[in-house]
């Protein structure tokens, strides 16, 4: 009973030296670097929490639709993963966090939020049914899975990666919603995460299937129909 009683003691006191650093360090940082102090207009309004509930829907059925994916034959360093994820991740965090930043490119109007939205579903929606259409061939990482087959139905008759391309939508609708310029930064950085992933994702690809890969990405886009 007192080992608790100290363990709580100590807690509560550690939880009041790092509340009153937070707080001492933040002012500091916010007086140094003016642009990490909280926007107002994203705060007056959530806006900064709208753009992250079509991630959590995403996040919640890539989780579940994970239990199915068949087993890897071989994959990518777990050093490439981690870029990538890195990148993705800081991207997402550019585009929704409620700070000044770099000031901001579009007003907040419900005009950019029903638009930001429509996109962000938008891009949700294919990535949702590109991911059904690849079934047990999906994978988070970069790899060749056991029995592995070149799926050419759904999204995929025109595109090469459509769940990157409905990820990408995703972070425009988001930036389209927070109208930030540190959402562009974002958006640009996610940008080059899927680039990198694609010229990777293909290479490993063409090793895989050769001349049947080869003849598909002529006949294909990589994300979007007749730009790229």
């Amino acid at each position: 009973m007192m080992q608790r009683k100290k363990a709580i003691f100590l807690q509560a006191v550690c939880g009041a030296v790092v509340g009153a650093l937070t707080v001492r360090f933040g002012r500091l940082a916010l007086a140094i670097i003016p642009a990490l102090a909280y926007d107002p207009a994203l705060l007056a309004h959530h806006r900064y929490v709208v753009p992250a509930i079509p991630w959590v829907l995403f996040s919640m059925y890539w989780e579940f639709a994970a239990k199915d994916a068949a087993a890897a034959k071989s994959s990518e360093t777990k050093i490439s993963r981690g870029v990538h994820v890195f990148l993705a991740n800081v991207a997402l965090l550019l585009e929704i966090a409620p700070i000044r930043g770099l000031g901001r490119f579009l007003p907040p109007t419900s005009l950019s939020l029903a638009l930001g939205v429509a996109v962000e579903a938008s891009g949700l929606f294919l990535a949702i049914w590109a991911r059904r259409a690849l079934g047990r061939n999906w994978s988070g990482e970069i790899s060749i899975k056991v029995e592995h087959q070149l799926v050419r139905s759904g999204p995929y008759k025109l595109l090469r990666h459509p769940i990157y391309t409905g990820l990408l939508a995703m972070y425009a609708g988001a930036a389209l919603v927070t109208g930030t310029w540190l959402a562009i930064l974002g958006l640009a950085m996610a940008a080059f995460a899927y680039w990198r992933k694609i010229r990777l994702e293909e290479e490993n690809l063409n090793v895989a299937f050769g001349a049947e890969y080869d003849a598909y990405r002529r006949e294909t886009w990589a994300l979007v129909p007749g730009l790229f």
